[in-house]
């Protein structure tokens, strides 16, 4: 498995285990948003402190997971960013649509 997830009492932590969120991982953690959120889960933390790479097929699942919380009245937030990653979602000018905060713990206070 690509990632790690993690149901607390506030939210669903879902920490990506892959240095590469692209077009193998992306489509298992589209489907695994997709039955989280049909399952009620609606308030998810994507932590991606240990991603060093993201493509347009990474970019897809993080959109899939925040439109997912946003219409069921959840909140969807980024967290641990690097760089790179950083670079692409300012890039797609999709920073002033995704939550996005430093690390989990900063994350946890959205909720």
């Amino acid at each position: 498995m690509h990632f790690n997830i993690n149901k607390t009492d506030k939210c669903t932590i879902i920490t990506v285990t892959a240095e590469r969120l692209d077009s193998a991982v992306s489509p298992v953690l589209k489907s695994e948003l997709v039955v989280l959120n049909s399952e009620g889960v609606n308030n998810i933390i994507l932590d991606l402190s240990e991603a060093r790479y993201c493509d347009s097929s990474g970019l897809s699942s993080i959109l899939v997971g925040n439109r997912l919380c946003k219409n069921s009245g959840g909140k969807f937030v980024l967290s641990g960013l690097n760089d790179v990653v950083k670079k692409l979602i300012n890039i797609s000018q999709l920073d002033s649509i995704l939550n996005i905060t430093t690390n989990v713990d900063e994350a946890l206070l959205k909720f």
